[in-house]
């Protein structure tokens, strides 16, 4: 494959992060490309592996015009945040970008809500992402030299907090209210280093022999190994803490209004966690109980499930 460039942008981040350091495990250093806005931050070996780094910002669209020179690939990971519009016109230039630099096939990080890949979610933080799958759709529609492959990444194991009203294992308390009742539908949870690991091995079985790719133009599905409801979910935190935790459902107000949520330093909290509780109409709807086959088959064994890696946080917390 040497000569055919694949860039990954942000390359930073929890997702991005994880994809790059498996996918240059599967390729020649010298034919990945990290772009992100602080490069001067990569570890010192991975240019002396051969990467490219280069700097670029989704807000700042002048630099991304020839962010993507030379690559043939390009791993877009999306805008970190839950809002629509912004996110989706920073995807768009990103994206067209990359076409202009002769970039001809884009790997997409959507996001597991709206079920088995449905065009819709009562989900707000999928409206940009849902645009973003459309986009690419009708530019492969238009342009027969260029393919895509959208993967909606299962919601991360890690990522419980966003879903449990910013619930936090250092200083538990014993009533999570959020506006949901914690029975099923739930979530098919999945681990971000796995997501990652087969982000990469797809990007790279694309890379390497783009004739044989079977998901090309396709928004596909990584989920976890079983569906945990929100209640399963928190028993399971509460196992390994050894104290007693439970869900009230509460109304949005109430849910919005809490300290936990208007002071997390993180997406859905302060003035956008009106637009974060719509994710409990999703879970409630489906949208996150859907069990792929892919994550499995890409990994070539079983994901871990959701309990281990939180067995795996709370150890790591008390060392």
């Amino acid at each position: 494959m040497s000569g055919k460039k694949i860039a990954i942008f942000p390359a930073s981040g929890k997702l991005g992060g994880s994809t790059y350091n498996h996918l240059l495990k599967l390729v020649d250093p010298k034919d990945v490309i990290l772009i992100s806005r602080n490069p001067d931050k990569n570890e010192p070996k991975l240019k002396e592996a051969g990467v490219i780094t280069r700097a670029a910002d989704y807000d700042k669209a002048e630099t991304l015009e020839h962010a993507f020179d030379g690559a043939s690939e390009l791993m877009l990971i999306s805008y970190a945040s839950i809002e629509h519009e912004h996110r989706y016109n920073a995807h768009k230039a990103a994206i067209d970008a990359a076409r202009r630099s002769g970039v001809t096939h884009v790997t997409y990080s959507s996001l597991a809500f709206g079920g088995d890949c449905k065009p819709f979610s009562h989900a707000f933080v999928l409206q940009a992402h849902l645009d973003t799958e459309r986009y690419l759709a009708m530019l492969a529609s238009e342009d027969k030299s260029f393919t895509y492959t959208a993967i909606r990444e299962g919601l991360y194991s890690e990522s419980y907090p966003l879903y449990t009203a910013f619930f936090d294992i250092a200083n538990p308390v014993e009533e999570i209210k959020i506006p949901h009742d914690g029975s099923g539908p739930g979530i098919a949870w999945a681990k971000i280093d796995e997501l990652g690991e087969a982000t990469a091995k797809l990007v790279a079985q694309h890379a390497k022999a783009p004739g044989e790719y079977e998901l090309l133009n396709k928004t596909v599905l990584l989920s976890g190994p079983r569906v945990w409801t929100l209640a399963e979910s928190v028993q399971a935190i509460a196992k390994e803490l050894g104290k007693p935790v439970v869900i009230r459902k509460v109304s949005v107000d109430e849910y919005v209004n809490q300290p936990s949520v208007q002071s997390a330093m993180t997406y859905g909290s302060g003035n956008m966690a009106k637009e974060w509780a719509t994710v409990f109409e999703a879970i409630q709807a489906g949208e996150t109980a859907v069990v792929s086959p892919l994550l499995a088959n890409v990994l070539g064994r079983e994901p871990e499930p959701f309990d281990v890696t939180v067995r795996g946080l709370i150890a790591g917390l008390k060392k």
